[in-house]
């Protein structure tokens, strides 16, 4: 069974709900580490036996590869395996909805999510195309190498692209889940604050991508302290999500599209020309997802919960009440609905039921409108007017 937050707790606070211990989120972790690391001993295993059977060459560890794009995938899936971890260490350790991970409303905002998807297609294009510009005019990388590059031809590139489209989204989101989700409400559960939070998932992001340059790192940092903080502001994960996926699909499909999937280089790697284009660009997609946010009015804290709807017992059918605006009917079968052997009136009654004998005509319950006896039923006779007299009652006669 899990606990809902209480109404108006901000995201960085939802997993301190009533159930909250101090070890629900330290064993979460656990969790989340070691299923994660149990998938990527599994996917080795399975990388390692299928490139076995299928002759491959050995990497440069010694074991059999599975090329460029074989050994992409399975990384991409391992990092994607820690998504589901994450959670189920939600629901089983912290006893709190999964949703909760996602946003404020306990749900992946899908629309929203749209909305910031559209917004980080150009400022990644805008990223990219503006650090490359920068490197070109201050004469490229800091330590002048040059990259190979080269078409791999269609089949090659389409390959690479399906497998991209298909596992970089899980990827992305995977490490939001990660470093924006868990990490951030972990730490959130012990600090009404939500800075401390931020500043530890930022470092941690930063140090998961390795260590580069100090620029790269630097840049990470910032990157993951600016996403941290538009979680909160949002209410949930979708601005980050929409920014990771968008940012790794144009990285991943531009170094396909050169050949270059091969390269060990990450984020971490940049040069101060990539840090200063990246402070520009993320502070402004920041500043137009928060604008985005105020116009749509989205939620940054979970609602109130809903009141349910008062259950009123309902009377048999042909009652007058049913069908009333703002009456709630009946379930079937319930006792009320059509209680066996209830009396009721005969046909025209405002209590209709054909089986219940019907009352003579002239009897004070008939009315204009109303038919005297029901079908099959015998009818009351009518009895005649007599006046009283000495020796007893006598019929009156009619006058002509």
């Amino acid at each position: 069974m899990t606990t809902a937050p209480a109404p108006g707790t901000p995201y960085h606070r939802l997993a301190r709900t009533e159930r909250h211990r101090w070890w629900r989120p330290l064993l979460g972790t656990l969790l989340i580490l070691g299923g994660t690391f149990v998938v990527l001993c599994l996917l080795a295993g399975i990388g390692t036996a299928a490139a076995l059977l299928a002759g491959r060459p050995d990497g440069p560890d010694g074991l059999p590869t599975l090329g460029t794009v074989g050994d992409l995938a399975l990384l991409l899936a391992t990092i994607a395996a820690a998504l589901p971890f994450v959670l189920l260490a939600a629901r089983w350790v912290q006893a709190r909805p999964a949703g909760t991970v996602s946003s404020v409303l306990g749900r992946l905002r899908w629309r929203w999510l749209g909305w910031c998807a559209l917004v980080a297609v150009p400022a990644v294009l805008l990223l990219l195309g503006g650090g490359i510009g920068l490197l070109s005019l201050t004469g490229g990388t800091d330590d002048g190498r040059a990259v190979d590059s080269g078409w791999p031809g269609w089949a090659g590139f389409l390959g690479a692209l399906v497998v991209l489209l298909l596992l970089v989204p899980l990827q992305a989101a995977a490490e939001e889940y990660v470093f924006r989700g868990w990490l951030l409400q972990a730490v959130g559960a012990f600090l009404r604050t939500p800075w401390p939070a931020i500043a530890l998932q930022a470092v941690l992001f930063a140090l998961a991508h390795g260590w580069g340059t100090g620029w790269g790192f630097v840049d990470l940092t910032i990157v993951g302290g600016v996403l941290g903080w538009l979680t909160i502001r949002t209410g949930g994960l979708e601005a980050a999500i929409a920014l990771h996926v968008v940012t790794n699909l144009a990285s991943f499909i531009g170094a396909a599209a050169v050949g270059d999937l091969a390269s060990e280089e990450t984020a971490a790697d940049a040069p101060w020309q990539m840090f200063v284009v990246s402070l520009l660009v993320h502070a402004g997609y920041a500043a137009v997802v928060l604008w985005l946010a105020r116009r749509h009015r989205l939620p940054t804290v979970a609602p109130d919960r809903p009141t349910p709807a008062p259950s009123y017992p309902m009377p048999a059918p042909g009652h007058p009440l049913p069908g009333a605006q703002g009456y709630l009917m009946p379930a079937p079968g319930h006792p009320l609905s059509a209680y066996p052997g209830y009396p009721t009136a005969a046909p025209g009654h405002p209590f209709p039921n054909p089986a219940h004998p019907a009352v003579a005509p002239g009897h004070p319950l008939t009315g204009p409108g109303q038919p005297a006896g029901g079908t099959g039923q015998p009818t009351v006779a009518a009895p005649e007017p007599t006046q009283r007299s000495g020796a007893g009652e006598t019929p009156i006669e009619p006058v002509d």
